[in-house]
Protein backbone atom coordinates (compact mmCIF):
# COMPACT_ATOMS: atom_id res chain seq x y z
CA UNK A 1 0.00 0.00 0.00
CA UNK A 2 1.46 3.34 -1.01
CA UNK A 3 1.01 5.97 1.65
CA UNK A 4 3.00 9.13 2.34
CA UNK A 5 2.80 11.34 5.40
CA UNK A 6 4.16 14.84 5.91
CA UNK A 7 6.27 16.79 8.34
CA UNK A 8 9.01 19.37 8.00
CA UNK A 9 12.76 18.99 8.22
CA UNK A 10 15.11 21.00 10.32
CA UNK A 11 17.74 22.66 8.20
CA UNK A 12 20.80 24.77 9.03
CA UNK A 13 20.18 28.42 8.28
CA UNK A 14 22.96 28.47 5.69
CA UNK A 15 21.78 25.39 3.76
CA UNK A 16 20.68 25.81 0.18
CA UNK A 17 17.07 24.55 -0.04
CA UNK A 18 17.64 23.20 -3.54
CA UNK A 19 20.70 21.24 -2.41
CA UNK A 20 18.76 19.84 0.55
CA UNK A 21 15.89 18.76 -1.68
CA UNK A 22 18.32 17.22 -4.17
CA UNK A 23 19.96 15.24 -1.36
CA UNK A 24 16.59 13.90 -0.22
CA UNK A 25 15.69 12.89 -3.76
CA UNK A 26 18.98 11.08 -4.32
CA UNK A 27 18.63 9.27 -0.99
CA UNK A 28 15.09 8.14 -1.83
CA UNK A 29 16.01 7.02 -5.34
CA UNK A 30 19.13 5.18 -4.16
CA UNK A 31 17.25 3.35 -1.44
CA UNK A 32 14.45 2.51 -3.87
CA UNK A 33 16.89 0.93 -6.33
CA UNK A 34 18.47 -1.09 -3.54
CA UNK A 35 15.11 -2.57 -2.57
CA UNK A 36 14.03 -3.04 -6.17
CA UNK A 37 17.08 -5.16 -6.99
CA UNK A 38 17.91 -6.56 -3.53
CA UNK A 39 21.30 -4.87 -3.40
CA UNK A 40 22.55 -4.97 0.18
CA UNK A 41 19.00 -5.38 1.52
CA UNK A 42 16.26 -8.01 1.08
CA UNK A 43 14.42 -7.41 -2.18
CA UNK A 44 11.14 -5.62 -1.48
CA UNK A 45 9.45 -4.31 -4.61
CA UNK A 46 6.51 -2.73 -2.80
CA UNK A 47 8.83 -0.74 -0.58
CA UNK A 48 10.85 0.27 -3.64
CA UNK A 49 7.67 1.48 -5.34
CA UNK A 50 6.72 3.53 -2.29
CA UNK A 51 10.15 5.18 -2.21
CA UNK A 52 10.15 5.83 -5.96
CA UNK A 53 6.71 7.38 -5.64
CA UNK A 54 7.84 9.69 -2.85
CA UNK A 55 10.77 10.83 -5.00
CA UNK A 56 8.36 11.27 -7.90
CA UNK A 57 6.19 13.56 -5.81
CA UNK A 58 9.28 15.71 -5.26
CA UNK A 59 9.70 15.97 -9.04
CA UNK A 60 12.43 13.38 -9.69
CA UNK A 61 12.24 12.42 -13.37
CA UNK A 62 14.44 9.34 -12.88
CA UNK A 63 12.13 7.96 -10.20
CA UNK A 64 9.13 8.71 -12.39
CA UNK A 65 10.74 6.87 -15.30
CA UNK A 66 11.62 3.89 -13.07
CA UNK A 67 8.01 3.53 -11.98
CA UNK A 68 6.82 3.85 -15.56
CA UNK A 69 9.23 1.11 -16.59
CA UNK A 70 8.11 -1.20 -13.77
CA UNK A 71 4.44 -0.78 -14.70
CA UNK A 72 5.11 -1.09 -18.44
CA UNK A 73 7.04 -4.33 -18.04
CA UNK A 74 5.27 -5.86 -15.05
CA UNK A 75 8.49 -5.89 -13.03
CA UNK A 76 7.32 -6.71 -9.52
CA UNK A 77 3.96 -5.04 -10.26
CA UNK A 78 0.95 -6.00 -12.34
CA UNK A 79 1.48 -4.70 -15.85
CA UNK A 80 -0.51 -1.50 -16.27
CA UNK A 81 0.01 0.69 -19.34
CA UNK A 82 -2.19 3.44 -17.96
CA UNK A 83 -0.02 3.81 -14.84
CA UNK A 84 3.11 3.44 -16.96
CA UNK A 85 1.90 6.24 -19.20
CA UNK A 86 1.15 8.45 -16.21
CA UNK A 87 4.70 8.17 -14.85
CA UNK A 88 6.38 8.30 -18.27
CA UNK A 89 4.33 11.44 -18.93
CA UNK A 90 5.54 13.09 -15.73
CA UNK A 91 9.15 12.34 -16.61
CA UNK A 92 8.70 13.37 -20.25
CA UNK A 93 7.44 16.81 -19.27
CA UNK A 94 10.80 17.32 -17.58
CA UNK A 95 12.68 16.41 -20.72
CA UNK A 96 13.46 12.76 -19.97
CA UNK A 97 14.24 11.43 -23.46
CA UNK A 98 13.65 7.72 -22.78
CA UNK A 99 10.32 8.54 -21.14
CA UNK A 100 9.26 10.39 -24.28
CA UNK A 101 10.06 7.32 -26.37
CA UNK A 102 8.20 4.97 -24.03
CA UNK A 103 5.06 7.10 -24.23
CA UNK A 104 4.79 6.12 -27.88
CA UNK A 105 4.48 2.46 -26.84
CA UNK A 106 2.12 2.68 -23.86
CA UNK A 107 -0.27 5.35 -25.15
CA UNK A 108 -1.87 8.31 -23.34
CA UNK A 109 -2.37 8.31 -19.58
CA UNK A 110 -5.83 7.52 -18.25
CA UNK A 111 -5.04 6.42 -14.69
CA UNK A 112 -5.70 8.38 -11.51
CA UNK A 113 -2.50 9.37 -9.68
CA UNK A 114 -1.71 7.06 -6.75
CA UNK A 115 -2.10 8.35 -3.21
CA UNK A 116 1.64 8.91 -2.74
CA UNK A 117 1.58 11.65 -5.40
CA UNK A 118 -1.03 13.65 -3.50
CA UNK A 119 -0.31 16.12 -0.71
CA UNK A 120 0.19 14.12 2.49
CA UNK A 121 -2.64 13.83 4.96
CA UNK A 122 -2.45 13.96 8.75
CA UNK A 123 -2.85 10.75 10.72
CA UNK A 124 -6.43 9.91 11.63
CA UNK A 125 -7.93 11.57 14.68
CA UNK A 126 -7.58 9.29 17.67
CA UNK A 127 -9.83 8.90 20.65
CA UNK A 128 -8.36 11.21 23.27
CA UNK A 129 -10.45 9.45 25.88
CA UNK A 130 -7.84 6.70 25.65
CA UNK A 131 -5.37 9.13 27.19
CA UNK A 132 -5.61 8.50 30.94
CA UNK A 133 -3.69 11.08 32.98
CA UNK A 134 -1.53 10.18 35.96
CA UNK A 135 -3.04 10.68 39.37
CA UNK A 136 -0.96 13.85 39.78
CA UNK A 137 -2.47 15.27 36.61
CA UNK A 138 -6.04 14.60 37.68
CA UNK A 139 -5.62 17.45 40.13
CA UNK A 140 -3.65 19.56 37.67
CA UNK A 141 -3.89 23.33 37.70
CA UNK A 142 -5.98 25.15 35.10
CA UNK A 143 -2.68 26.28 33.52
CA UNK A 144 -1.58 22.68 33.03
CA UNK A 145 -4.95 21.64 31.62
CA UNK A 146 -4.73 24.56 29.21
CA UNK A 147 -1.34 23.27 28.11
CA UNK A 148 -2.90 19.92 27.22
CA UNK A 149 -5.52 21.74 25.16
CA UNK A 150 -2.77 23.54 23.22
CA UNK A 151 -1.08 20.22 22.45
CA UNK A 152 -4.32 18.67 21.25
CA UNK A 153 -4.89 21.62 18.94
CA UNK A 154 -1.37 21.92 17.50
CA UNK A 155 -0.35 18.27 17.09
CA UNK A 156 -2.46 17.61 13.96
CA UNK A 157 -0.92 20.68 12.33
CA UNK A 158 2.41 18.87 12.56
CA UNK A 159 0.87 15.60 11.37
CA UNK A 160 1.51 14.08 14.78
CA UNK A 161 -0.97 12.07 16.79
CA UNK A 162 -2.07 14.12 19.81
CA UNK A 163 -1.79 10.93 21.85
CA UNK A 164 1.91 10.55 21.05
CA UNK A 165 2.62 14.20 21.82
CA UNK A 166 0.68 14.00 25.08
CA UNK A 167 2.51 10.81 26.04
CA UNK A 168 5.86 12.55 25.53
CA UNK A 169 4.77 15.52 27.62
CA UNK A 170 3.40 13.36 30.40
CA UNK A 171 6.70 11.49 30.59
CA UNK A 172 8.80 14.64 30.27
CA UNK A 173 7.12 17.22 32.51
CA UNK A 174 3.75 15.85 33.64
CA UNK A 175 2.24 18.91 31.98
CA UNK A 176 4.15 21.45 34.06
CA UNK A 177 4.95 24.34 31.65
CA UNK A 178 7.56 25.66 34.09
CA UNK A 179 9.43 22.39 34.52
CA UNK A 180 13.23 22.50 34.38
CA UNK A 181 15.50 19.48 34.65
CA UNK A 182 18.99 19.28 36.19
CA UNK A 183 20.29 19.16 32.59
CA UNK A 184 18.47 22.42 31.78
CA UNK A 185 15.70 20.84 29.74
CA UNK A 186 12.89 23.36 29.78
CA UNK A 187 9.14 23.61 29.61
CA UNK A 188 6.37 21.18 28.73
CA UNK A 189 8.38 19.18 26.21
CA UNK A 190 11.66 19.61 28.08
CA UNK A 191 13.67 21.18 25.29
CA UNK A 192 17.37 21.56 25.93
CA UNK A 193 18.83 24.87 24.68
CA UNK A 194 20.38 23.19 21.61
CA UNK A 195 17.00 21.78 20.55
CA UNK A 196 15.29 25.12 21.18
CA UNK A 197 17.83 26.82 18.92
CA UNK A 198 17.50 24.09 16.30
CA UNK A 199 13.74 24.63 16.04
CA UNK A 200 13.70 28.38 16.55
CA UNK A 201 12.19 28.41 20.05
CA UNK A 202 13.00 31.80 21.53
CA UNK A 203 10.95 31.46 24.73
CA UNK A 204 11.13 27.84 25.94
CA UNK A 205 8.70 28.49 28.81
CA UNK A 206 6.08 29.91 26.48
CA UNK A 207 3.59 27.07 26.11
CA UNK A 208 2.88 27.52 22.41
CA UNK A 209 6.54 28.02 21.41
CA UNK A 210 7.67 25.07 23.51
CA UNK A 211 5.01 22.77 22.11
CA UNK A 212 5.75 23.83 18.55
CA UNK A 213 9.45 23.18 19.07
CA UNK A 214 8.81 19.76 20.59
CA UNK A 215 6.40 18.80 17.84
CA UNK A 216 8.87 19.90 15.17
CA UNK A 217 11.54 17.73 16.77
CA UNK A 218 9.18 14.76 17.03
CA UNK A 219 8.25 15.24 13.40
CA UNK A 220 11.90 15.13 12.35
CA UNK A 221 12.65 12.08 14.52
CA UNK A 222 9.70 10.21 13.04
CA UNK A 223 11.12 10.74 9.55
CA UNK A 224 14.67 9.92 10.65
CA UNK A 225 13.65 6.63 12.27
CA UNK A 226 10.88 5.81 9.78
CA UNK A 227 8.05 6.00 12.26
CA UNK A 228 9.51 3.53 14.78
CA UNK A 229 7.97 4.81 18.02
CA UNK A 230 10.44 3.04 20.31
CA UNK A 231 13.46 4.49 18.51
CA UNK A 232 11.85 7.93 18.37
CA UNK A 233 11.14 7.84 22.10
CA UNK A 234 14.69 6.70 22.86
CA UNK A 235 16.09 9.49 20.69
CA UNK A 236 13.87 12.10 22.32
CA UNK A 237 15.24 11.02 25.70
CA UNK A 238 18.89 10.33 24.87
CA UNK A 239 19.46 11.98 21.48
CA UNK A 240 19.46 10.50 17.99
CA UNK A 241 23.26 10.24 18.00
CA UNK A 242 23.18 7.99 21.06
CA UNK A 243 20.56 5.74 19.47
CA UNK A 244 22.73 5.46 16.36
CA UNK A 245 25.87 4.77 18.35
CA UNK A 246 24.22 1.84 20.12
CA UNK A 247 22.30 0.84 16.98
CA UNK A 248 19.05 0.78 18.88
CA UNK A 249 17.70 1.69 22.30
CA UNK A 250 20.72 2.58 24.46
CA UNK A 251 21.48 0.35 27.47
CA UNK A 252 20.62 3.11 29.90
CA UNK A 253 18.10 2.24 32.59
CA UNK A 254 16.55 5.72 32.35
CA UNK A 255 16.10 5.56 28.58
CA UNK A 256 14.74 2.04 28.56
CA UNK A 257 12.24 2.89 31.29
CA UNK A 258 11.31 6.03 29.35
CA UNK A 259 10.64 4.03 26.17
CA UNK A 260 8.47 1.57 28.05
CA UNK A 261 6.52 4.43 29.58
CA UNK A 262 5.86 6.00 26.17
CA UNK A 263 4.80 2.63 24.79
CA UNK A 264 2.41 2.23 27.70
CA UNK A 265 0.83 5.61 26.94
CA UNK A 266 0.94 5.35 23.14
CA UNK A 267 0.15 1.75 22.25
CA UNK A 268 1.25 1.71 18.64
CA UNK A 269 4.63 0.54 17.38
CA UNK A 270 4.68 2.82 14.35
CA UNK A 271 3.51 6.33 13.54
CA UNK A 272 3.00 7.95 10.12
CA UNK A 273 6.04 9.77 8.75
CA UNK A 274 7.17 11.46 5.56
CA UNK A 275 10.38 10.09 4.07
CA UNK A 276 10.86 13.28 2.07
CA UNK A 277 11.70 15.25 5.21
CA UNK A 278 15.14 13.86 5.74
CA UNK A 279 17.10 10.83 4.68
CA UNK A 280 16.69 8.05 7.24
CA UNK A 281 19.40 7.32 9.75
CA UNK A 282 22.28 5.52 7.97
CA UNK A 283 22.33 3.13 10.93
CA UNK A 284 18.66 2.23 10.69
CA UNK A 285 19.14 -0.96 8.70
CA UNK A 286 21.82 -2.12 11.16
CA UNK A 287 19.41 -1.48 14.02
CA UNK A 288 16.83 -3.80 12.47
CA UNK A 289 19.47 -6.44 11.77
CA UNK A 290 20.66 -6.32 15.37
CA UNK A 291 17.17 -6.40 16.89
CA UNK A 292 15.93 -9.26 14.69
CA UNK A 293 18.87 -11.64 15.20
Amino acid sequence: MLIAFASLASRPAHADPDDTLADRIVALRTEARSYEHGEGVPRDVQHAVALYCQASRLGDAEAQFSLGWMYANGRGLPRDNRMASLFFGLAATQGHEYAKKMLAFVGPAAADPPECLHDPLPPPVEDLAAFEPDEEFVAATPEQKKAAEVVTKLAPEYRISPLLALAIIRAESNFDPNARSPKNAQGLMQLIPETSARFNVKKPYDVVQNVRGGLAYLRWLLAYFKGDVALVAAAYNAGEGTVERYRGIPPYAETRAYVQRIKRYYRKERHPYDATITAPSPELWNMYVVTTK
